[in-house]
């Protein structure tokens, strides 16, 4: 009995040390936010009222800007935009504003929707060859399968001839900066310029606020291949069938999907 316990602490002892070095490692280049937040609302507010709120200050500076210099300051959420929250500033040199696109997690391993669309809408955007466009309308079951697979709905990237799966790393290795820009920073009026990722495992909130030229810059380092899943990795970005909805159609939608924390390792 007395082995069993001491086997116990020790099992116990040894997750907890596991757990903190995780943590740890998750709060590289982050902040912790002095009274939390659990939703882009809450981020708006904390914004129109940075004159006595120490996160927007913080953040702020990490923006290169000198709260003591702002004039004024109005923050506000667009709708269905890259931006989640476009904050406008007005200082000595002007008026400028500032998008930023949220992330809020509660979990190391979570994954994150960074966008969502039709193939077609991609193909456009992108220019997309048509034997690439044929081989992801295969991917997302916009084509019946041509063989028996892994599933009646479609065909992962593996199961693709190989000729058509290759057309499709080979663009997307060639075009990986702009689709890379495109999926986190989007273009036009209402881009984000900034990323942030608000990390809430517990009671506290960690912060990353990160530009969006670094943020592609870090998860499009790396290879286009594919994964284990039969799936694309474009760097550290993930592409996949979006699926699930019953059955609907829009679960053959394309959508690209990261893991927010781990830009708390990505260095300014």
């Amino acid at each position: 009995m007395r082995r069993l316990l001491i086997g116990v602490i020790a099992f116990v002892l040894a997750a907890t040390s596991a757990l903190a070095q995780t943590s740890a490692k998750a709060k590289l280049g982050s902040d912790t936010a002095k009274g939390g937040f659990r939703n882009e609302d809450a981020i708006r507010d904390k914004f129109n009222s940075y004159k006595s709120d120490d996160d927007a200050k913080a953040w702020l500076r990490e923006m290169n800007y000198d709260p003591k210099d702002i004039i004024s300051l109005r923050a506000a959420k667009p709708h269905g935009e890259k931006a989640d929250v476009e904050v406008t500033i007005e200082t000595r040199a002007g008026i400028k504003r500032e998008g930023i696109s949220i992330k809020l997690v509660s979990g190391q391993q979570g994954f994150n929707q960074i966008d969502k669309r039709w193939l077609s809408h991609y193909a456009e955007m992108w220019k997309m060859p048509s034997d690439v466009v044929t081989a992801l309308k295969l991917f997302v079951g916009e084509i019946p399968p041509t063989k028996p697979g892994r599933s009646k709905e479609r065909m992962f990237l593996d199961e693709i001839d190989p000729k058509l799966k290759d057309t499709v790393v080979k663009f997307f290795t060639e075009n990986k900066a702009a689709i890379v820009s495109d999926l986190f920073a989007g273009d036009g009026e209402h881009s984000a310029g900034w990323v942030m990722v608000a990390f809430k495992p517990a009671e506290k909130t960690e912060w990353v606020l990160r530009s969006s030229q670094r943020t592609v810059e870090f998860y499009g380092e790396g290879e286009v291949s594919l994964t284990r899943g039969g799936n694309l990795k474009i760097g550290r970005i993930t592409m996949q069938r979006k699926g699930g909805d019953a059955g609907r159609d829009t679960a053959k939608m394309l959508q690209f999907k990261i893991n927010p924390v781990e830009l708390f390792n990505a260095k300014k």
